[in-house]
């Protein structure tokens, strides 16, 4: 039975025109064309053909010595072992020799690397792929192996912004990147669904009908990687490249290299011997997009009136007859070891600078100015009665009765994680037993893993003489095998709790408050937690973002949110209860870390005091993890917010404390008075 054909190349909507295909389809024809442009990322909401035309760029590839392009999907729920390669089993077990089996980025070798929802792969395989990707070689050290192999690859990933964002040091890693959306015009989608059909009905049939158009792209590309070596890149064109880079300040000069051989490659796309304008401006819209945020909460993009402005309408000006002639002496300076064998169908994905690492950003802590509450009578929690901060009590939420405070440029925060250890998917907070990270023992009942070697040879040595072992060789049965058991870290579902009542809305204060929530969603950023957002003000308590992996969605409810009227604390603490009894039921093993932002006022509805006593006393009959952060300012200071955390049996932390930052510093304070 004869394979199913791939869906072709150019029958996908927007890639059918050689002369003038989408951004996508041409950014994959670039880097087929000049692999050390360094792969390419194509963000993009579900259903708009991202894995599709990645899937069929392989076949429209020239062969490699008479043989096609691999193409090597790694799988997001991929183990180390399975991507680096590890000792084969059955010949160290069965023959007792220590033999290396080949992984998925060995197999990747002169092809493409795919990797579909690369935003969701484990931190330990970003680790591996940002190693190989720089380096154009793959180590193994591990089970006894110690070897070095070739891995200079095209990596390619595909991504739903809306799941999450990308770990920065990866993305910087990606030459190009592009932004997908599905067509709007009711034509072109209905053309979309009738050759998706068409495909469906007869796979054979339909590639067919495009075998010319699929051998002419192929026959386009082989020509222009014959003619990318002979292309110009003048001295005008890179100093161009270098106004452009410069212009819109992005980080080191990866993005001025990128931009130079995307440019190159582009010229080669469309048969021209030299650089012009034309293929500067299509590089940077492909290179430099992703290279301007500074942390995952900015939208990428690039302005193009700014780039037309810097471009000009001019043609650039040729070279003097002395002067370089080509990208020659630019390339030697840049270029890396890893790239040296780019004359290959693929390289490494770019080794010309060190990745960028948005792990520790400028701290920038909010000023914190005197505060009188109005309000002196007070027990636990909050006395009832009018608060003389606020206005007047609102129902729910109403956005017109409040202008929102922005927020200001997030810092470092402590490390809050969940107490004691858990099992949850892998991540960068909490301790747990994970797939990765320090090998602690074996585990007999575990069904998955690496196995242990010498645990499972522990296991079966007792039974060798039973077994009737005559000629030296270990008798292994299926159940000695004894699979690894590891400490690491996972992420965690980190909801916030966020008090936007009258007693947070003075400006300093809810600047404060949202600085301080936005730098917590950046380190749940780093820490690939889940977040989400419960607000309450006025009379009730809404859920602004139900649990999701993408904290931009979260930084955007937070940069919205007005501040007014009373404090619903007990709703708050009801509807935080809420969303975390139904995340237990749809992800029982993310353990969930509850951190509640208030100044512990609660004064809306009757027995507002019992109520939230009432609340909290229920979160910690449920052993939620919790951190209280007290927003209380001024030199009047009720304590209502550690009466809370005492009630939750939380960490209890003071706004200005969340700061790493300034912890170090109170800490280096009080260790040279000390002295």
């Amino acid at each position: 039975m004869s394979p199913v054909p791939h869906y072709p190349f150019t029958a996908v909507v927007g890639a059918d025109s050689l002369d003038d295909p989408q951004p996508m389809a041409l950014a994959l024809l670039l880097t087929a064309i000049s692999p050390a442009v360094g792969g390419v990322l194509v963000r993009g909401e579900k259903g708009t053909a991202k894995s599709t035309i990645v899937r069929a760029l392989a076949a429209v590839l020239p062969p490699l010595d008479d043989a096609p392009v691999p193409l090597v999907e790694l799988p997001v729920g991929a183990t180390e072992d399975r991507v680096v390669g590890s000792i084969d089993l059955e010949s160290a077990l069965g023959e007792g020799k220590a033999q290396y089996q080949p992984g998925l980025l060995a197999k990747a070798h002169r092809g493409i690397l795919y990797v579909d929802e690369v935003n969701l792969l484990h931190d330990h395989l970003v680790d591996l792929l940002l190693d190989a990707a720089a380096m154009g070689r793959a180590t193994v050290e591990r089970d006894g192996i110690s070897m070095t192999h070739d891995a200079r690859f095209v990596l390619v990933g595909t991504m739903n912004p809306e799941e999450g964002e990308l770990r920065p040091q990866l993305l910087d890693r990606f030459g190009l990147t592009v932004e997908v959306a599905a067509p709007r015009e009711a034509p072109l989608r209905a053309e979309v669904v009738r050759r998706r059909m068409s495909y469906d009905a007869d796979p054979a049939a339909f590639a067919a009908r495009y075998a010319n158009s699929e051998g002419a792209l192929r026959t386009r590309i082989v020509a222009a990687q014959a003619m990318l070596p002979q292309v110009v890149l003048s001295n005008a064109a890179l100093l161009k490249i270098a106004e452009v880079g410069a212009a819109f300040d992005v980080d080191g000069l990866r993005a001025d290299i990128v931009t130079a051989r995307t440019a190159v490659a582009h010229a080669a796309w469309c048969g021209r011997a030299e650089v012009r304008l034309d293929d500067i401006r299509v590089a940077a819209r492909l290179a430099l997009p992703h290279r301007r945020r500074r942390n995952p909460f900015d939208a990428p993009g690039l302005d193009e009136d700014l780039l037309d402005h810097i471009l000009g309408d001019d043609e650039l000006p040729p070279d003097p007859p002395d002067g370089p002639g080509s990208d020659d002496a630019a390339e030697d300076e840049a270029e890396s070891p890893a790239n040296d064998t780019a004359d290959d169908v693929t390289a490494g994905a770019g080794a010309d600078s060190e990745a960028s690492d948005a792990d520790a950003p400028a701290s920038a802590s909010a000023d914190d100015s005197p505060h009188v509450d109005g309000s002196n009578d007070s027990h636990e929690f909050e006395a009832s009665g009018e608060e003389g901060a606020e206005t007047p009590a609102p129902v729910g939420h109403s956005p017109a009765e409040a202008t929102p405070v922005p927020a200001g440029a997030p810092y470092r925060t402590r490390l809050f994680t969940v107490p004691g250890s858990g099992a949850g998917a892998a991540g960068r907070r909490s301790r747990a037993k994970t797939s990765s990270g320090r090998r602690i023992g074996a585990d007999p009942a575990a069904t998955t893993g690496a196995p242990h070697l010498v645990e499972t040879i522990r296991a079966a040595i007792p039974h060798q003489q039973r077994r009737g072992r005559v000629d030296g060789r270990l008798l292994i049965e299926s159940s000695d095998l004894r699979r690894a058991e590891y400490e690491g870290r996972e992420s965690n579902l980190v909801l916030f709790c966020v008090d936007a009542s009258g007693s947070m809305a003075a400006r300093r204060r809810m600047e404060q408050v949202k600085t301080a929530v936005l730098s917590l969603l950046l380190d749940a950023y780093q820490r690939r937690d889940k977040v989400g957002l419960v607000t309450f003000r006025g009379r009730d308590a809404v859920l602004a973002l139900p649990p999701t992996s993408s904290v931009d969605a979260a930084a955007a409810r937070l940069e919205d949110l007005p501040a007014g009227g009373r404090t619903p604390l007990a709703e708050g603490l009801v509807k935080a209860s809420e969303v975390l009894a139904v995340e237990r039921i749809r992800d029982a093993r993310r353990r969930p870390l509850l951190v509640i932002v208030t100044d512990g006022r609660a004064t809306a509805g009757a027995d507002a005091v019992a109520r939230s006593r009432s609340a909290a006393d229920h979160l910690a009959h449920q052993s939620v993890a919790c951190v209280v952060i007290d927003c209380e300012a001024g030199p009047l200071r009720l304590g209502l917010a550690a009466q809370l955390a005492r009630h939750l049996g939380a960490e209890y932390v003071e706004v200005g404390d969340v700061n790493a930052g300034d912890l170090v510093t109170v800490t280096r304070t009080a260790t040279q008075g000390a002295a």
